[in-house]
C-alpha cells in the first residue's frame, strides 16, 4: 500500500474559521445543514476538536457552554445525542451516541493540553470512564463498543457501527488511562474491521450486526451500504496511523481512478449512488491513497466541511 500522505495541521485555523462562520451559531450550537438543522453530539465534538486544534479559546468555550447547558445528562456524565429545534421537545430522544461522547471527550482533552485547564481534563476523564463502564459488551474473547445505551442489543445480538470507533481519540484515551483499560476496546475494534468485510469488494457497511457466535452481517432493516457513516472509517484509521487496515477500501477506491467515486455502494447488489462523493470526502480519499492533498475548498454542507477538516489534521 502506498505511503499515506500526512495532513497539514497549519491549515486547521483557517478551516475552523470557515466552519465556525458557516455552521456554528454565536451561542455555540453547531448546525447540521444536511439534516434539517438539527444539532448532535457528533457536531459539537467535532467543533471542540477543531477549535482546540486551532487555538480558538473563545470559540471552544462557546461550543462547550452550549453543549453542557443543552445536552448534558443529569443521570451520568454522557450527553443526549440529538437536539431538534423544530420539535415540541427538542431532546425527545434520550439516548446517547458513543462516537459523539468520544469526540467531546477528545476535544476536551485537546483543550486541556493546549490551555492547561484541569477542569477540562477532569470532565474528559468522567466521560471516558462512563463510556468504559456502560458502552462495552463482550462477545467471545472480544470487547465491542455499542453505539448507544438503548436500541443496540436484542436477544444477545449487537448492532455496531464501525465509524463510531474514533481511532485517534481511542489512542489518546489509552495514552492517558493505559492500554489495560482501552487496549481490549481497540482490539475489539480491529476484530470488527477484520470481520465486517462484505460483498465482492470486502467493504464495511454503515451498520453491522454481531451475533452471539461472533459472526457479522449487515444490519437487517438498514441499507447494506458502505456509505455516509462508513466513509469515516478509513479517515479515522489514517489519522491514527492505521491506514493499512483500510486496505480493502483503498483497493475499491483505486478502481475509480479515471471516474468519480460514488457516494455509496450496496455491498449485496453492487448498486452505486448516482452521485459522487463530496469534495470534502475526496480529501480523505486522497489521504488514504497517499496522494497530495488539494488546497482546501469551501464545502456545501456541514458534513463535507467536517470530513475535509479532519483529513488535514
Amino acid at each position: 500500500m502506498s505511503k499515506v500522505t500526512g495532513g497539514n495541521p497549519s491549515l486547521i485555523p483557517g478551516l475552523w474559521a470557515g466552519f465556525k462562520g458557516s455552521y456554528v451559531q454565536p451561542d455555540g450550537r453547531v448546525i447540521d445543514t444536511g439534516n434539517k438543522g438539527v444539532s448532535h453530539t457528533e457536531g459539537q465534538g467535532y467543533a471542540l476538536v477543531l477549535a482546540a486544534t486551532a487555538g480558538d479559546r473563545d470559540g471552544f468555550d462557546r461550543v462547550l457552554a452550549w453543549t453542557e447547558k443543552t445536552l448534558a445528562r443529569s443521570s451520568d456524565p454522557l450527553f443526549f445525542w440529538r437536539y431538534d429545534p423544530n420539535a415540541p421537545d427538542p431532546l425527545a430522544d434520550k439516548n446517547n451516541a458513543t462516537d459523539g461522547d468520544m469526540l467531546i471527550a477528545w476535544g476536551l482533552m485537546l483543550g486541556a493540553e493546549r490551555w492547561r485547564e484541569r477542569f477540562l481534563a477532569e470532565r474528559a476523564a468522567a466521560i471516558r470512564n462512563a463510556l468504559h463502564d456502560t458502552m462495552l459488551r463482550q462477545v467471545g474473547g472480544d470487547v465491542f463498543l455499542i453505539p448507544g445505551g438503548q436500541w443496540f442489543e436484542e436477544e444477545g445480538r449487537l448492532t455496531l457501527n464501525p465509524s463510531y470507533y474514533v481511532w485517534p481519540a481511542l489512542q489518546r484515551f489509552a495514552a492517558v488511562d493505559g492500554d489495560k483499560k482501552w487496549g481490549p476496546v481497540m482490539k475489539g475494534g480491529e476484530t470488527l474491521l477484520a470481520r465486517a468485510r462484505f460483498g465482492q469488494h470486502g467493504l464495511p457497511t454503515d451498520w453491522v450486526d454481531l451475533s452471539p457466535d461472533g459472526t457479522m452481517a449487515p444490519t437487517p432493516g438498514r441499507d447494506p451500504r458502505f456509505g455516509f457513516d462508513a466513509i469515516r472509517v478509513p479517515l479515522y484509521l489514517v489519522m491514527a496511523g492505521m491506514g493499512s487496515k483500510a486496505d480493502a477500501i483503498a483497493r475499491f477506491w483505486r478502481g475509480y481512478e479515471e471516474r468519480p467515486i460514488p457516494a455509496w455502494i450496496d455491498v449485496r447488489t453492487g448498486q452505486t449512488a448516482e452521485y459522487a462523493l463530496s469534495t470534502g470526502a475526496m480529501v480523505g480519499v486522497r489521504r488514504l491513497l497517499g496522494k497530495p492533498l488539494p488546497a482546501p475548498q469551501l464545502q456545501a454542507d456541514y458534513y463535507g466541511s467536517v470530513l475535509q477538516a479532519l483529513a488535514f489534521m
